[in-house]
């Protein structure tokens, strides 16, 4: 039963990876196109151009799919409030809690780490090396196609604009391979194990990055930049990188959310309390990553290789640690053997 419960929560964070890339697939589509500004006509005015006009399209349609998905997600949930009779038999409960109820959640929160066991701190160390190498490319991914390899600037030309499109195109097809990978993400975790499979991925992610740092190198010593467009093939390369860091993305997307589900229930802290540990994984990295990436650039000369090397390095290292620390369920170890 157990087992089960698992492959349910595996299924289930796979299901909600596949849904982030039909939606990542539409947004970066729209992102890709430049003729918005034809559509919504009325965008584009003395003071605004072509390009000021595709930004101020893309957000009038997020107001327009978030006012939709609001309203779903308000009618669509039939919750009822508790009966009085109900709510009698949870009175001792309340009680019990009620100190508990006054503190805040971040006390409540981070009171929760003195009982995480061992293997559970080891996938937040995971998360975090994972995230450290995720932002830099998150936040940098379509400036390093526009600034490295069409070796444009914002607002010199239109090389930049168009690498700019080229990398929304590049994350569009992320999001495809994010979603094939999705489907097929429950067999291999089954296989060869949910640690296993989260460590290759990470050490694939590193190779993209170092991929990456190697295109742009290649393209400094070519002799297109400020007059041309780059070369199909270096184009091309770089698109096919930014597919392939679906993969990565995909089992970021699902797997350490159902590791640290199948851990955390034997402890009794709740699913919600988990995932808002889980969190504080992701989010302290990215404050660190944000704040640091910016300064980081600067002090080698500018660009975005510097916070892709130090992702290249995160990335390999959350992928040694996964492999080698993460322990397999019983239930894996059982498959290998039969």
């Amino acid at each position: 039963m157990l087992e089960k419960d698992h492959r349910r929560t595996r299924v289930a964070n796979a299901y909600f990876s596949l849904f982030i890339a039909v939606g990542n697939v539409l947004g970066f589509a729209t992102g890709s196109y430049s003729g918005w500004f034809r559509i919504f006509w009325f965008t584009s005015t003395s003071s605004c151009n072509a390009d000021c006009a595709n930004l101020k399209s893309a957000f009038l349609l997020d107001i327009i799919f978030i006012a939709i998905t609001t309203y779903i997600s308000i009618t669509a949930a039939q919750e009822l409030p508790l009966s009085s009779s109900s709510r009698s038999t949870h009175i001792s409960e309340e009680m019990a809690e009620s100190t508990h109820a006054q503190e805040a959640f971040l006390w409540e929160l981070f009171g929760t780490l003195r009982y995480l066991s061992g293997s559970i701190w080891i996938i937040l160390f995971v998360t975090a090396l994972t995230w450290i190498g995720w932002f830099p490319f998150l936040l940098f991914d379509t400036d390093w196609m526009g600034r490295e390899i069409y070796g444009g600037k914002p607002n010199e030309g239109q090389n930049y604009n168009t690498g700019v499109r080229m990398g929304a195109l590049g994350l569009m097809l992320n999001s495809v391979v994010l979603g094939i990978t999705s489907v097929l993400m429950e067999k291999l975790c089954r296989k060869w194990g949910a640690g296993f499979v989260w460590g290759l991925s990470n050490i694939l992610m590193s190779l993209c990055f170092l991929l990456m740092l190697i295109l742009s190198a290649v393209v400094k010593h070519m002799d297109f930049l400020g007059h041309d467009l780059p070369p199909s093939g270096v184009v091309i390369a770089a698109l096919i990188v930014f597919s392939i860091l679906g993969i990565p993305l995909a089992i970021t997307y699902s797997v350490p959310y159902a590791l640290i589900s199948t851990r955390i229930e034997s402890l009794g802290l709740g699913q919600g309390l988990s995932m808002g540990v889980l969190n504080l994984a992701i989010v302290i990295p990215q404050v660190i990553v944000s704040l640091g990436s910016g300064p980081w650039d600067q002090l080698f000369g500018g660009g975005n290789s510097p916070s892709l090397a130090v992702a290249a390095v995160a990335a390999f290292a959350s992928g040694l640690v996964a492999i080698l620390a993460i322990p397999r369920s019983s239930a894996d170890k059982s498959r290998v053997h039969t």
